[in-house]
């Protein structure tokens, strides 16, 4: 058995997690499950550092409160907007000012576009991943889907941005949330992040 402490208590990401790694023997717990109290600053400036920061903190935290060193997944995501220079980037949360006010993060974004013509609302959500085994040993996956934004919200599924992001596997006649939760699995930003460290840890799986 190995479990595997994911960095999180958002219940979308946990789910994708544990259908995307789904390795024998692997078991996953959010931190809330594991009584694991962790809420670093998230202050760097790229994705992939404000990952590393939460998968290293759950870690200390989960050493501290359970008594050993479990593995460890975070993930840190966004969206970028080629108009805008990758804003909101890894502000997606608290574009707005309050974190995760999807409803004010959306109304933000979309006034910041209104003069920016249609071809030119390029954009992507990136999801960076970082796995810390037990041993210490770091493994970093980058996802990404590439798409435009539309001006205004459609359909229910999803969270965030999901409601204005047009992804280009449909030729942006469809927004992320008009799409059900497992076939957003199979195209989306973390879906492909999860795939890449998947392959990655792969070999070590089977070495043992």
């Amino acid at each position: 058995m190995k479990e595997v402490l994911i960095a999180t208590n958002n219940a979308h990401k946990v789910e994708e997690i544990r259908t995307a790694l789904n390795f024998e023997g692997w078991t996953f717990t959010t931190l809330a499950e594991a009584g694991v109290t962790s809420d670093p600053a998230e202050d760097a400036d790229s994705f992939e550092g404000n990952a590393r920061i939460k998968a290293r903190a759950a870690r200390a935290a989960a050493r501290e409160s359970l008594g050993r060193f479990v593995a460890v997944l975070a993930d840190d995501s966004g969206l970028e907007v080629d108009a805008l220079d990758g804003a909101p980037g890894v502000f997606s949360a608290r574009y707005a000012g309050s974190d995760g006010d999807d409803a004010a993060n959306n109304a933000k974004l979309l006034a910041e576009l209104a003069a920016v013509p249609d071809a030119e609302c390029t954009a992507r959500f990136v999801c960076t991943l970082v796995f810390i085994d037990e041993d210490g040993t770091e493994s970093v996956a980058r996802g990404t889907i590439e798409g435009s934004i539309g001006r205004e919200p459609r359909g229910s599924e999803g969270f965030g941005y999901d409601p204005l992001f047009l992804p280009d596997e449909y030729g942006g006649m469809r927004a992320l949330a008009e799409v059900s939760q497992a076939e957003k699995n199979g195209i989306s930003h973390r879906g492909n992040a999860l795939r890449v460290l998947k392959k990655a840890l792969s070999q070590s799986v089977d070495e043992r």
